[in-house]
């Protein structure tokens, strides 16, 4: 694997994630993702290779659901993504360890995600990371999910 760094997304520099992600397809999502980063919701950091942006993930501190946060105890990790070309590569392993240890210097107790029960690669990952513990199964418009839970202490 070449020389990577992982940066704290400013939301000047938001834009430049859509080399990860089709943000016009996904315009509502951006705009709520650009709008929590600006108001502090949510601390977004990227994956960087050769000055290209390859992977992202971000930690959201208040959201409508208590399975997903608890103020000062459980934070919720949202929307990991890897570009397609970059996958398999283990890159998703360090931006997820990256974002708990940065959730325990943070001193939350919990950190929390949702992910499709078909992502098999996903559940696996987390699993293997820690998030063993099932909040909720349950399905929406996109599908069936899980919100899963790890304990940081």
């Amino acid at each position: 694997m070449s020389s990577y760094q992982i940066i704290k997304l400013a939301p000047s520099e938001f834009y430049k994630c859509s080399n990860i992600w089709d943000m016009t397809r996904q315009a509502k999502m951006a705009e709520i993702f650009l709008e929590e980063l600006v108001n502090g919701n949510r601390i977004t950091f990227v994956y960087v290779e050769n000055h290209q942006f390859i992977g992202e993930c971000s930690l959201v501190f208040r959201n409508n659901d208590p399975d997903y946060t608890i103020p000062n105890k459980r934070i919720y990790l949202s929307r990991m993504i890897v570009k397609d070309d970059f996958r398999n590569r283990g890159i998703g392993s360090i931006l997820l360890d990256y974002l708990i240890e940065f959730a325990i210097q943070l001193g939350y107790e919990e950190i929390s995600l949702g992910v499709d029960t078909n992502n098999w690669k996903a559940m696996y990952l987390y699993h293997k990371k820690g998030f063993t513990h099932e909040l909720y199964t349950g399905k929406d418009e996109h599908g069936e999910y899980v919100k899963l839970l790890k304990k940081l202490r």
